[in-house]
């Protein structure tokens, strides 16, 4: 295999002399569990943090609602760094960071990443001119080559086999940005076949912020969060174990939606608005297509969020219908009290008809209006956090979540929290932590705590209990869950070792539903990662499963990632091999790939994966990225089924991307 000798000859290579600082997306992903890796929420997480990466936050000016914006940052952190920058001024380095108690490793390794130091004081609002002129700009194009067909290349699918994307962004600072994005998956249709303008799928947003009472304002597309996400949340994920982080924290973002995802935003004007020292307005309106399948009257049978338009039957369902809506948060802070509440209205073109001839669809979103209204509070403090929401809908079903967490002595905090979601509760547009994906039917009890007993030992656990009244896929009758994880972080001048083990426990229907059975699922993984500052830096990692009722499946995985950077050039290498009884038994890994790309691919069955990528910067703004990843599967002779199916052993694809700023 020319790809093997490939990766043989890279490892070999390894050893030039270099400083290469521990990508933050390996960071990232130590907050993921399997659950999060299948969510399209987490994507948007790490676009925004893509974006801030490329224009850091000064922590000498950062409010505290851009401070909020971090999603690995808790409330009592938020709280901490503001009073440190009270009591004793602007900081003078990064390194004061050490010096701020409720900080801890993990925090202490990422914020350098996002945020800088600068003693620049807060400016007028600059000239147009000065804009123009002064104002910088980046074109990047990327585009992935499968070196193989699908059945649908050969027959079905109306477009070629390559998924490509343009993005056009213009920034001046922290006070304006604009860009133009367009993507389509591969088997997309371009130019032809209803994709009569390029691309399948296209954003465009112009967002100045700083202007007068205007903190923020987006037109174009863009994405809205609100309180703890029970009306209002299409920005941000919501992972358990990420959760000992981002709850506690109750503000309103508005951003762009600069991704390529082709679903899950707004599109028209949303506006934050400073209406005095301690009260703010945040207010949208929106006017965007949507996905559906129709029943046989033309009302939607679901909303499809897959943004996939590869075929004839895919096609059709494209923007055959659209949703209007318009809704307000209003946030009062003195202190460390917040008040806050959101309203929103939505309208369909078409009403939302779900098959509830199903049970668990019973109580799923219907008609074609839909009133949420919700309030949020908080009250922050360097030690302890109170914070909630609850909302109803127009039907008076209730939904709420409330948290409370405390830095109970120095390097230990917990935190509990309690959630109720209705069953009859419906809301378009929420999302929040929840055991059963939905902020509906739900009633949960959440305990987690942080321990910090030394600099280099961190141990984090969670254990979520949760009761679902009504019936849900595959249930038919009320049941439970119980999740639980702990991890343990040991990290040195030189290596992390990071070690973690969840047990998931569930409740499903038997197979001639009668009575439930529990499903249990062990996941357990150990990491090694080695000279994070170094010239070489690499991780070894071991993942295994055991999952199943009655019969038993398992599966493991082994991999070894490396990095280095010589120059201008900069080097990844991935190899793992994989050996899982079928697809519930599967295994996620995080793998290195171009900006805007984050990677945690699925492996079930037996083979072998191997990736390399190379990154070159062949002038001062110019970077080139060039990546191929090969999975070989040891036992089958076909991959995938229908018109995804390969015929073939190997799954090769390599990946382009060229970015220039100017």
């Amino acid at each position: 295999m020319r790809l093997s000798l490939l990766l043989c000859g890279l490892l070999t290579a390894l050893t030039v002399s270099s400083q290469t600082p521990r990508p933050w997306e390996q960071l990232l992903a130590e907050t993921m569990t399997a659950d999060d890796m299948e969510s399209a929420a987490w994507d948007d997480t790490y676009q925004m943090l893509c974006e801030l990466e490329q224009q850091p936050l000064n922590l000498n000016t950062a409010t505290r609602e851009q401070l909020e914006v971090l999603p690995f940052l808790t409330g009592q952190q938020v709280e901490a760094i503001m009073e440190y920058r009270y009591r004793y001024g602007s900081l003078k380095s990064l390194n004061e960071l050490r010096m701020i108690r409720p900080l801890d490793f993990i925090q202490i390794e990422l914020l350098p990443y996002f945020t800088m130091v600068s003693e620049e004081q807060t400016r007028a609002f600059p000239h147009l001119d000065s804009i123009m002129k002064h104002g910088r700009h980046e074109l990047m194009a990327d585009v992935r080559v499968p070196l193989y067909k699908r059945q649908g290349d050969r027959n079905g699918y109306l477009g070629y086999p390559y998924r490509h994307w343009t993005r056009y962004q213009f920034r001046y600072g922290d006070y304006v940005k604009a860009g133009l994005v367009g993507a389509q998956d591969a088997g997309e249709p371009f130019f032809a076949a209803g994709n009569s303008l390029g691309y399948d799928f296209y954003s465009y947003y112009l967002q100045v912020k700083k202007w007068g009472r205007i903190d923020n304002i987006v037109i174009g597309q863009y994405k809205l969060s609100t309180g703890m996400g029970l009306v209002l949340n299409n920005s941000f994920g919501m992972g358990k174990l990420a959760t000992l982080q981002q709850l506690g924290r109750t503000a309103a973002t508005v951003r762009p939606h600069s991704s390529r995802s082709p679903t899950g935003y707004f599109r028209g004007i949303a506006a934050t608005v400073s209406l005095s020292d301690h009260c703010r307005l945040t207010a949208f309106a929106s006017h965007r297509p949507l996905d559906a399948t129709l029943n046989a009257d033309g009302s939607m049978s679901t909303i499809v969020d897959d943004g996939y338009h590869r075929t004839p039957t895919e096609m059709q369902k494209k923007h055959n219908s659209h949703a209007i809506d318009a809704g307000a948060h209003v946030a009062w802070r003195l202190g460390g009290l917040h008040l806050g509440a959101t309203a929103l209205y939505s309208h369909l073109d078409r009403p939302l008809r779900p098959k509830t001839s199903t049970l668990y669809r019973r109580h799923y979103a219907q008609g074609s209006d839909f009133m949420n209204l919700s309030a949020d509070y908080a009250y922050y403090h360097p030690r302890v956090v109170l914070s909630g929401e609850t909302a109803v809908d127009r039907h008076g079903a209730i939904a709420t979540i409330n948290s409370a967490s405390m830095n109970v002595a120095d390097g230990l905090s917990v935190m509990l929290l309690q959630r109720f979601y209705s069953y009859r509760y419906a809301a378009l547009y929420a999302r929040s932590l929840a055991e059963g994906g939905r902020v509906q039917n739900e009633s949960a009890l959440y305990a987690a705590l942080t321990w910090q007993p030394s600099p280099s030992l961190r141990l984090q656990a969670y254990t979520d209990y949760a009761y679902f009244a009504w019936a849900r896929y595959q249930v038919s009758q009320s049941s439970r869950a119980w999740d639980n994880l702990v991890t343990a972080t040991v990290s040195r001048s030189r290596w992390t070792l990071n070690a973690r083990y969840r047990l998931h426990l569930r409740q499903r229907d038997d197979a001639d539903k009668l009575r439930l059975v529990n499903m249990t699922e062990h996941r357990a993984r150990l990491a090694l990662c080695w000279g994070s500052d170094g010239p070489l830096s690499t991780t070894t990692q071991a993942d295994g499963v055991v999952t199943g009722s009655g019969q038993r499946e398992q599966g493991y995985m082994l991999s070894q990632q490396a990095t280095t950077q010589w120059q201008r050039l900069r080097l990844s290498a991935t190899l793992g091999y994989f050996h899982t009884d079928s697809y519930a038994s599967r295994l996620y890994v995080y793998e290195r790939s171009p900006l805007y790309t984050f990677a945690f691919p699925a492996y079930y069955g037996h083979g072998l994966r191997i990736a390399l990528m190379a990154q070159a910067t062949l002038a001062a703004r110019l970077t080139l990225t060039a990546k191929a990843g090969c999975t070989r599967y040891l036992d089958r002779a076909a991959i995938g089924s229908a018109l995804q199916q390969i015929n073939g052993k190997s799954q090769t694809d390599i990946d382009l991307q060229v970015r220039w700023k100017f």
